[in-house]
């Protein structure tokens, strides 16, 4: 049985009130089970031989049910097969309903939304909430020619709405939106923006941070 299905029978039979849930799959083979956990990095999963655990959490600090699914979908996918069982669950408890976090993509429109109305060029960024999300992040930005920020999470990318060097922002978007299609969650920053610029035998503006073009 494919491990999506076998978490859904697992997901009919927990408590109504279930809060967190904590998973342990079993692969046959050790070199897959590092391929398998490779694929479940969104979800934080510890591994020990051919068996990896992780959580499922409704209540938030975890992977919701929705992304765990996508990624068993990708275990699935890559052909590894396995096991998966339910080791223990516990009750949501009572309290103020989390605020939940904006995606990348709700933070890009609302960040647009304040820029005036004559905006050409953006330097922004991306700063990731963990390392485990920088490699696939830089292949999901790639259409944006993103740069590492030095040491910390983050990814640099310039966008140009009529013309010039920079990703447009409909492509930004959509970059923004494989990120959270993936679970990797962030925070966009606009750095620096201009409005209404023209080229004049250039590519458009040219940004100096420390010492060197952008």
């Amino acid at each position: 049985m494919a491990l999506v299905d076998q978490w859904r029978a697992i997901e009919r039979g927990l408590p109504e009130g279930w809060g967190e849930a904590r998973l342990r799959l079993t692969v046959q083979d050790e070199a897959e089970a590092a391929r398998a956990a490779a694929l479940l990095g969104p979800a934080n999963p510890a591994r020990r031989g051919k068996v990896i655990w992780f959580y499922v959490s409704r209540v938030g600090g975890g992977p919701v049910p929705d992304l765990v699914v996508r990624l068993l979908g990708r275990v699935d996918g890559a052909g590894i097969q396995g096991a998966l069982e339910l080791v223990d669950v516990t009750e949501a408890a009572a309290q103020a309903p989390a605020r939940r976090r904006p995606t990348l993509v709700e933070q890009w429109d609302s960040l647009l939304a304040e820029l005036p109305a004559d905006w050409s060029d953006i330097w922004a960024e991306v700063e990731l909430t963990s390392s485990d999300y920088l490699e696939r992040g830089a292949l999901l930005l790639a259409p944006v020619n993103p740069a590492r920020a030095g040491k910390r999470l983050a990814y640099r990318f310039r966008v140009a709405r009529r013309f010039g060097y920079g990703a447009s922002a409909e492509m930004t978007r959509r970059c923004l939106e494989r990120l959270d299609e993936e679970g990797i969650t962030g925070e966009v920053r606009i750095l620096h923006v201009l409005s209404d610029t023209k080229p004049v035998a250039t590519q458009g503006p040219v940004w100096y941070v420390g010492g060197q073009a952008v």
